[in-house]
This record gives structure tokens, sequence and C-alpha cells, in this order.
């Protein structure tokens, strides 16, 4: 299919991007989902390729792309047939870390992340009690001299075993009053290779093949000097995270969409079914024609998004908007396509199966669509709070 709008502005990224990916086919991929197994060979493949690094400045040794561009990465990766949630996590972080750290800060970790010398997959905020609420997290880091004490414990945290350094969201003071409910929390960035002894990791078995784990935390002794930002300002400094992290979702959710509907597509057009091709039935045709319109549709909020956090204006609802769109249009091409291949889609010789369990994810994940809708509904449209 022939990119128009803002995606056909990115030819030669696309091009770079597929040339790595063809290193990598479905039977890779098909491979490492059996065995349960990390995408070793191409997360190296992407650090020495420079695209891991795709958002970290040159100055710090990175490509210094924009979000738009880190975000045509994550779509070819996901396009291609793979999966790049096992790398995505360094890229969406980076708003942490470029907006909040300290000159220092960034010229301690930038090039070495940079250069693939450390590896930062691992983002911790989620509790099991607090769930989506991110203001009852429970997890307490209490000042020691030079050093933060830490203890509590996260869970649905990906990559930790996979990691060198993980950013960290825990409370330096007591919830406060409704009012200030987003007070009294911190970032921290644990370097996991002095931490291991202090955390527990318990990998938990989960549809998709993404390493995730539950953490325990006992007494974990993190230097005052790695608290990113100002003490108690923690939630500010990582919604910069979140609104990236939902563009860049998003773009993998457009990418996976538009896999979907090739492979529809070419399956429907040249598979035979009581003397006709199965693409002339409108009961197969027309939900993966409306999921590409639905695609295509998702594709351009992204860019949307994105322009506006490059420019540092305000993307909180745009960001949330198109990863609500693209995950609804990767759900309604997924489902297309199974409909098409029937009982090939269910067959993991054909990959769709693995790549509709990878892309059920972003249903809930990172933020919940009916969340989303209750964003827009409340803090963009005006209505009454729902929760």
């Amino acid at each position: 299919m022939t990119e128009v709008g803002p995606a056909a502005g990115y030819a030669a990224l696309r091009v770079r991007v597929r040339a790595l990916c063809a290193d990598f086919p479905d039977a890779y991929w098909r491979d490492l989902d059996a065995r349960r197994a990390y995408p070793e060979e191409f997360v190296a493949a992407m650090t020495r390729s420079g695209l891991l690094a795709a958002l970290i400045p040159a100055a710090y040794g990175g490509e210094g792309m924009s979000l738009a561009e880190a975000s045509v990465v994550l779509e070819e990766v996901n396009r291609s047939g793979g999966n790049v949630g096992p790398a995505h996590a360094q890229m969406y972080v980076m708003g942490t870390i470029l907006h909040h750290a300290s000159e220092e800060q960034r010229r301690r970790w930038l090039p070495p992340l940079a250069r693939g010398d450390l590896r930062l997959q691992a983002f911790a905020v989620t509790e099991p009690e607090a769930g989506v609420d991110t203001t009852r997290i429970a997890t307490f880091a209490r000042r020691d001299g030079d050093e933060y004490v830490i203890s509590g414990r996260k869970i649905y945290i990906s990559r930790v075993l996979q990691s060198d350094l993980m950013l960290l969201l825990a409370r330096t003071a007591p919830r406060a009053d409704e009012a200030r409910r987003t007070d009294g929390m911190s970032v921290f960035l644990v370097d996991l290779r002095e931490a291991r002894g202090a955390i527990e990791v318990r990998p938990l078995r989960m549809m998709m093949n993404n390493h995730v784990n539950e953490l325990r935390m006992h007494d974990l002794r993190v230097p005052a000097e790695n608290l990113i930002g100002p003490e108690g300002g923690g939630f500010r400094c990582i919604v910069d995270s979140w609104n990236a992290e939902r563009i860049l979702i998003a773009a993998e959710c457009v990418g996976d969409a538009r896999w979907f509907v090739e492979r529809a597509a070419r399956y429907a057009s040249g598979r035979e079914v009581f003397d006709r091709k199965l693409g002339a039935n409108q009961s197969i045709q027309f939900p993966i024609a409306a999921a590409y319109a639905q695609t295509e549709a998702a594709d351009l909020m992204r860019f949307r998004a994105a322009a506006l956090y490059d420019a540092g204006q305000p993307s909180g609802a745009e960001a949330n908007m198109a990863k609500l769109l693209a995950a609804n249009a990767s759900w309604a091409a997924a489902n297309a396509c199974v409909d098409a291949l029937g009982g090939n889609g269910f067959n993991a010789e054909h990959d769709v199966e693995r790549k509709f369990r990878e892309t059920r994810l972003y249903q809930v994940a990172p933020i919940s669509n009916n969340l989303v809708l209750a964003y827009l509904g409340h803090r963009v449209l005006g209505m009454p709070r729902s929760y």
C-alpha cells in the first residue's frame, strides 16, 4: 500500500527499519514465542543500528530523532511481523530523563545507553493494590543520609531480568488529601546490577511473550544522586513518559493493524472457496476494509499527537486519543484477519494467533481504553468525573 499524508515523509527511515527486520522473519518470532525466550539477537541488532537510541540526543551518542520518527521505527517492526515490545521501553522512558534529569545524570547514563553498554527496559510503577490509580502506590522511599531506602511491591513490570537500569516511582511522603493526591511521589533510576539482593523478582507467565514480573523490594538502597527531578514531584516527571508511551504504543498498534490487514487481504484474494475468491464475500471483505479505514484514521491522530509532543505543546488528549483509536483499529484488524483465515488463523504456523495475542494487550495497557474515555469525558469535555 502506498503511504500518503504524514506517513509519506519517512520513506528512508521505513526502508532502514524494514532492512533490519528482514533478518528476523516470522519463523524467528514464532520460535521465540514457543520457547518464551527473549529476542536477544533482535535487541542487539536494534542497538547496533542506533535505532534503540532513537530518542537520545546526538550530543549523548544517540540518533536524536523526534518522537514522530521514533514512532515510525516501532510501527515498522510490528508491521514486519515482529514484536517491538521487548525493546520499546528504552524509548518511552526518555521523556522523564531528557526533561527532568540533571545534566550530570544525562551525561552519566545516556552515552552508555546509546552505545548499548547498558539497557533500560524496566519501568516500575504499577502495584497490586493501587492498580491503575497510581496516586495510591504504597512503595516507600525513606531518606537515609546520602541514600534512599526503598521497600514495597510492584507488579506487571516488564524486562527486569533483561535490564541493567530501572525507572522506579515510589512515595517519599504519605498520600495527601484528594486535591493533592499526586504530591509526594518521586522517581529513581535504580541500578539493578547493584540491587539484585534487595529485589525479589518473580516472573509471571502471561498471554504474550513479554517477560513480565512481580517485584518485592526489601530495604533497597539507592543513592540520592539517582533521584530524577525534585523529591515529591515524580508524578509530573513521569507524565512526560506517559504521553510519549501512548503515542509510541499507538504507532505499534498501527503497525500491527497494517500487518493484519495486509495478511488478511492477501489471503482472501488468493483463497478459493465454493469456486470463488474468499475475498469476494462481503462478510470477509467488509470487516477488512473497515479495519483499514480505522487504521488510517488512527494513524493521522498518532502523527498529530507526535507533532504536538515534539513541539513541546500539551499533547495529553491527543496522545490518549491516538492510543484509543489505534488499539481499537488493531483489534478490529486482528479479528477480521482471524475470520478471514478461519482455522489457519488459530494455527501457530501462520503467525496470526501470536500477533492476535500480542495486540490484545493494548486494549488494557499501558492504560485501559475505558480510562482513556473517562479522561476525555472529564478532562476534555468537562463532564463530571466518573471514578
